[in-house]
């Protein structure tokens, strides 16, 4: 078998694993009232969801900083394992308890799906054919956002909830087999140091924030409740002062404090933060504003988004083919102009707001996230060499998810419905006009931090400004 026969079999893999971590999200979704009715748990709700959230986050970085010590494959296939282990597991599950059990343990092995593919993907091309392998890798989480749900429904009308969970085993185990088979890494021989009070106090401090912003995001004022709140922000803190002091000694840190030092990686990761700030925003509360201020039903909402997820894999294979021609830099200012350009549209919306104008905002919107998270990806990724990659690209996935982690918890406290038991349009309207407001003006950061973006003239060189 030649070379690129066995990169193609590799690459098929990654993007078979991709697939799986990015319909996740959308097709459990879908399934949850069916879940509910069977089990009994509708006040577990959201943790259904939220676990595997929590524990797809805490491991991405240790999964990275994994795969430059012991190599890809092998801690990819271990958290393939993992993941499809849950996901087994979650099928079977008899009660609500132990789904949500059975789900952070999938979330536990969906960290290296989210993370070690694009890394691979790093390694295995040069960087004008990595541009475009990545777009394409990128595309598939738009195309998980169109089938998710679709998908979702039809199992669950026509087989069963469980079958959302057991579809993950024959494609991860195909993914498992051609990666296993077709990869082949060499790694230096020598002892390894693996940071057990890294991963141990990042776990703590990350488990406590964002526990504590869940909590603020469903609580109902209560002292009890802002207590807890008060006390695990407090928890959070302390350990990410022990976690700092203990990765600054640490001879292999789980997340390397030189990577910051790189200008290239410091410009994406705030970048990527005020994205996926802004993205997790324009996706949940568009279908609240065609719900609730249009006056429309959600089946209609979903179709009001379709130009989003069709223009998000479209940025992606745009940037991936432009990359080489034109820069990152480039595509990257572009892709911040476009969302200049929606974030201003959603801003000054009103009930009598035409739906073609809300269709080109939201197209434009999906094109902005597809050029300028691709080009993000690809810059991280050749911003380091081989030893390094895994930790700066598990980094940057962190950092665009606490983004949106932050993002619906804190505009989600500017949102008002209006009487607890309906929704009021014009009050509904009014809080989704303040909070488009700001999107706008976060839409202006992420263009100065496009500009400002350092330019790659020798991408597989940047190793040397990383250390």
């Amino acid at each position: 078998m030649n070379a690129n026969q066995t990169r193609k079999k590799v690459t098929i893999a990654l993007f078979v694993a991709t697939f799986l971590a990015a319909i996740e999200g959308t097709i459990v979704s879908t399934a949850m009232p069916s879940i509910t009715g069977e089990l009994q748990g509708i006040q577990q709700y959201s943790w259904i969801i939220s676990i595997y959230l929590l524990a797809t986050v805490i491991t991405t970085p240790v999964y990275g900083k994994l795969s430059d010590l012991y190599g890809r494959k092998k801690i990819f296939i271990i958290g393939a394992l993992i993941f499809l282990a849950g996901s087994m597991l979650s099928g079977v599950a008899q009660s609500m308890n132990q789904l949500i059990m059975f789900r952070a343990l999938q979330g536990l092995g969906a960290g290296a799906l989210t993370t070690i593919p694009y890394t691979i993907i790093g390694d295995l091309y040069p960087y004008e054919q990595r541009a475009k392998v990545q777009g394409w890798m990128s595309s598939i989480w738009g195309i998980a956002g169109i089938s998710g749900p679709l998908f979702g429904g039809l199992l669950v009308d026509y087989i069963s909830w469980r079958a959302i969970f057991y579809m993950n085993l024959p494609f991860g185990i195909v993914a498992i087999y051609l990666l296993s088979t077709s990869l082949r890494e060499t790694l230096e021989k020598k002892k390894r140091h693996i940071d057990y009070p890294g991963i141990i106090t990042f776990t703590i401090a990350m488990f406590s924030f964002l526990y504590a912003m869940t909590l603020i995001r469903d609580a109902d004022g209560g002292n009890g409740g802002k207590l807890t709140i008060s006390v695990l922000f407090g928890v959070a803190v302390l350990f990410f002062v022990i976690f700092a002091r203990i990765e600054k000694r640490s001879p292999e840190p789980i997340i390397p404090f030189q990577l910051f030092r790189n200008p290239i990686i410091s410009m994406a990761n705030l970048s990527s933060f005020l994205l996926c700030v802004i993205n997790v925003v324009i996706i949940f509360y568009l279908p609240l504003w065609i719900q609730g201020v249009y006056g429309k039903p959600a089946t209609y909402s979903g179709l009001a988004m379709i130009p989003l997820s069709v223009a998000w894999p479209l940025g992606s294979i745009l940037a991936g083919n432009w990359i080489a021609k034109k820069g990152l830099r480039f595509i990257s200012v572009a892709g911040s102009c476009f969302l200049f350009v929606s974030s201003i549209g959603f801003a000054f919306m009103t009930a009598s707001t035409s739906i073609v104008l809300f269709i080109i905002y939201t197209f434009l919107a999906g094109l902005s996230f597809g050029l300028s998270l691709t080009s993000i990806t690809v810059a991280v990724s050749s911003a380091v060499g081989w030893e390094l990659r895994g930790s700066a690209v598990a980094s940057n996935n962190f950092i665009r998810t606490l983004g949106q982690t932050i993002g619906i918890t804190v505009f989600g406290l500017l949102l008002h419905t209006g009487q607890a038991d309906r929704i009021e349009a014009t009050v509904l309207a009014g809080s989704l006009h303040t909070i488009f407001i700001w999107v706008a003006v976060l839409s202006v950061f992420v263009v100065f931090v496009s500009i400002g973006m350092p330019k790659i003239k020798q991408p597989e060189q940047q190793q040397r400004n990383a250390s």
